[in-house]
């Protein structure tokens, strides 16, 4: 099982889009621990959006759908009509 999982700063008001097989608060420890890459610009990531997927191939493929949209008003949309 994998996950496709949205994170949000808001010191920065940016969204991180990613995927793992990992538990998602596992990844989002890592994403907060010192580091280099994107999300090392800010400590204050949360969690506001997480979608199951069967294996991880398909969940790069839904990560890249994603990214593809490159606008956050639909990537707010996602978050806000998650059934969870």
């Amino acid at each position: 099982m994998a996950l496709v999982y949205i994170l949000y700063s808001s010191s920065l008001d940016r969204y991180y889009i990613g995927s793992t097989t990992q538990l998602i608060e596992e990844r989002l420890r890592r994403h907060l621990s010192d580091h280099k890459g994107f999300t090392a610009k800010a400590k204050d990531w949360c969690i506001v959006y997480s979608e199951s997927c069967v294996d991880k191939p398909s969940a790069l493929s839904r990560e890249k759908q994603i990214k593809s949209w490159k606008s956050k008003t639909k990537i707010k949309e996602l978050i806000d009509n998650q059934s969870s």
